[in-house]
């Protein structure tokens, strides 16, 4: 496979992550509870303060995540559980620049094997901590779950980055599916 099929394969693989989840938002269990699970911000899963080793568990656990304005859950037809969050459920431990028809995409996996391409429909944003000034950066993974773009992937996009001066100050910003996205400025 040339670098390019292996490219064009991972935008295959990004629009077919889309397709096929679970319809978690139309169910609606009468039976709701406490799942004593809990995602670290390293996108680390816990049982009972135990690591859930099994990927495959993690990864079927993570298409029935629902979120409701600052509550998630893990749902099914029948049940309804809360899970702890501490940042985003999901981490994005990987990126890609690929070039598709002239254009630019920037395509994530996720540390559960999901592939996004950032974009109108899963923007980007960052959040500075009110303290330190720190930058959380995060990419829309689909309904409104979010995967905090790992601090390596981050300084890659910033190494990508465009520039432009207003006002004094330089903006810094990235392309990704015809969107363009801010990473801050100095």
């Amino acid at each position: 496979m040339t670098s390019a099929d292996s490219l064009l394969a991972l935008l295959e693989k990004a629009e077919r992550d889309e397709q096929g989840l679970p319809p978690v938002h139309q169910w609606h269990p009468e039976h709701q509870g406490e799942s004593r699970m809990r995602i670290a911000r390293d996108g680390t899963w816990y049982y009972q303060q135990s690591p859930i080793e099994r990927e495959r568990m993690v990864r079927l656990f993570s298409t029935i995540l629902l979120r409701e304005g600052d509550d998630y859950f893990l749902i099914t037809p029948v049940e309804k559980l809360r899970i702890e969050v501490d940042d985003a459920p999901f981490v994005a431990t990987d990126v890609q620049r690929v070039k598709d028809d002239g254009v630019d995409k920037l395509v994530f996996t996720t540390n559960v094997g999901t592939h996004v391409v950032a974009g109108e429909r899963h923007p980007l944003r960052i959040e500075h901590d009110p303290d330190s000034g720190e930058p959380s950066p995060y990419l829309h993974v689909r309904d409104n779950l979010e995967a905090l773009i790992s601090r390596n992937m981050f300084y890659q996009l910033v190494e990508w980055a465009g520039h432009e001066e207003r006002d004094g100050v330089t903006h810094l910003y990235i392309d990704s599916d015809g969107a363009r996205f801010s990473l801050g400025s100095f």
